[in-house]
This record gives C-alpha cells, sequence and structure tokens, in this order.
C-alpha cells in the first residue's frame, strides 16, 4: 500500500486516509480518525490544516499514515495506535495492557464527584485499575482525597502508575488478586471497581477491535459464575468500609437486578441503579451501616 508522494500535502494525506477506510468505517468516523492522525501522529492542528491544505508532509510522517491506516484496516483501536486516550478531558496513555477508557466509567466518577465534592477527606480504593483513569480523576477532582488503586496486572500497573505522573497527582497502586485478598488495613470511604464482567460465552458476537486487542483478563468472567468479581469485593468493602461507606460497581446491563439482589442480601443498604446516557442500567451505589 502506497501513497503517491507528488501528493504528500494535508490535503492530499486526508483524501487517502479517506479513500482506504471508506469500505469499513462510516463518514463519522473517517472524519474523526483523520483528524487524530494529524493531531496526534502527525502534530498538525485542524487549523493548521484548514488553513495550509497544500503543506508538505515528510517522507517518514508519510510512513506513520500508512502505518495507522494498516493498524485500522484490521481493525486495531486508534487509542492503541496513538497511545493514548481521552477521559475527564484528561490525556492518558494507553496499550493493549489495559482496557480502553469508556465514557459510562466517565459517568461513574460524575456521580462519585458529585457525592463527596464537599467531603472534607476521604480515603478512596479502586479495584481492577487498568489505565488508572478512575482513580486519577477522582485524585484530580476530589483533592481532600487519599487514593489508593490495585490491579492484579503488573502490566497494567506500570501504565497506570505512568499515567499518574503524566496527570501530576499521587495515587497508591499495588499489586492484588481481588478474587484471594484485599492486602489493605487501613478504613476507606469508598469502593470503586469496573471489574470483568463479560461471558465467555459473549466472545462470539463481540467486535474484533475488542476482542483482538483489548486484555481478555480485564473483559471475561466464567458463564458458571457471572458475578464472581461483584461477591469478592462487596464480601471486602463490607470488611473494609467506614460506617456509612459506600460501594460503586461499573456493571453489565445484563445483570443490573442480580447486582441489586446480591448487594441487598448482602445487607448493604441505600442501594441505587443508575442508567448511564445510553439509558442502560451501567452503574450501582450501595451503602452499609454498622
Amino acid at each position: 500500500m502506497q501513497l503517491n508522494l507528488s501528493d504528500n500535502t494535508y490535503k492530499g494525506v486526508a483524501e487517502y486516509v479517506t479513500k482506504k477506510l471508506t469500505n469499513d468505517f462510516s463518514f463519522s468516523e473517517i472524519q474523526s480518525l483523520t483528524n487524530v492522525i494529524f493531531t496526534e501522529l502527525l502534530k498538525v492542528s485542524k487549523e493548521e490544516r484548514f488553513l495550509n491544505p497544500v503543506s508538505l508532509i515528510t517522507e517518514g510522517d508519510l510512513l506513520l499514515v500508512i502505518r495507522a491506516v494498516n493498524r485500522l484496516l484490521k481493525s486495531e483501536p486508534i487509542e492503541y495506535i496513538i497511545g493514548n486516550a481521552e477521559f475527564y478531558g484528561r490525556t492518558f496513555k494507553t496499550n493493549s495492557n489495559v482496557l480502553i477508557p469508556r465514557p459510562e466509567t466517565e459517568e461513574l466518577c460524575e456521580w462519585i464527584i458529585a457525592d463527596f465534592k464537599t467531603a472534607n477527606s476521604l480515603s478512596i480504593l479502586d479495584i481492577g485499575t487498568g489505565s488508572g483513569c478512575i482513580p486519577i480523576t477522582l485524585a484530580h477532582e476530589l483533592p481532600q482525597s487519599s487514593v489508593l488503586a490495585c490491579d492484579v496486572s503488573l502490566d497494567a500497573l506500570e501504565i497506570a502508575k505512568q499515567n499518574a505522573e503524566l496527570n501530576g497527582v499521587s495515587v497508591e497502586f499495588f499489586q492484588c488478586d481481588i478474587l484471594k485478598e484485599l492486602p489493605v488495613t487501613i478504613k476507606l470511604d469508598v469502593i470503586i471497581s469496573n471489574p470483568p464482567y463479560v461471558l465467555q460465552s459473549d466472545k462470539a458476537e463481540m467486535e474484533s477491535n475488542v476482542l483482538d486487542y483489548e486484555p481478555h483478563i480485564a473483559l471475561f468472567v466464567d458463564d458458571n459464575d457471572p458475578l464472581i468479581f461483584y461477591k469478592k469485593i462487596a464480601k471486602h468493602a463490607l470488611d473494609t468500609l467506614t460506617e456509612n461507606g459506600k460501594l460503586y460497581f461499573e456493571i453489565h446491563e445484563r445483570y443490573s437486578n442480580e447486582v441489586l439482589q446480591l448487594l441487598e442480601s448482602m445487607n448493604f443498604v441505600n442501594i441505587e441503579v443508575r442508567k448511564d446516557a445510553q439509558g442502560k442500567e451501567r452503574m450501582v451505589k450501595a451503602s452499609i451501616q454498622k
């Protein structure tokens, strides 16, 4: 796949990207991807591109574009290609060791921030932190907080630590297999988790950009026990949360009732299921009373 070097202008490159992606992406997706390729890979702003459409691009930059397009045609997410993603107005490093941050996770953060914006001090733990987008966002937006985060994956924790440094906040990261133990001795005010909840049997219905590239350890659970992480984390929450402490989960819309019933059976109170912007029940909050 070659690009005509006689047309190595901003306009020519944009036309190339559009032509190559037309059969695989919608018009709006192509526009968005083209903008990302220019701004993130070529470091060319949208204004510069439209004001100077005949500006030339170096051969090295052309190769970057060609490689990016080839990867997109193999369904690789653009966030992995450029190495970062936006979340809550901030930039987070991403690679195939961490899930790409989702909009519904932003909504979960918004819920927590709204609940605690006037709190004097908080101790917060994010379980299964991945890129660190949740604890880093909360550390920014709730600066009175002491924030911890854990993950079973050392590779994910390395990315999370880099993201904390990149975004200028202090988060204490540690490795933990939550199905075995939670090595936290302090009392916590808030526990959050977006645990694995996709059934192994759902793989056949999933898009290749997720199935082929995002980390399976952060996605899938056994069909025989789809709530295993919710059960374990809720049990840890009962042991670790302060009086009136709060537990927040991101959930699969399919299991909202089951998660609600689980928390009720464990004597959590003030349980609330919330819909995301798409009208799907994707978040739950519960409290404990001791």
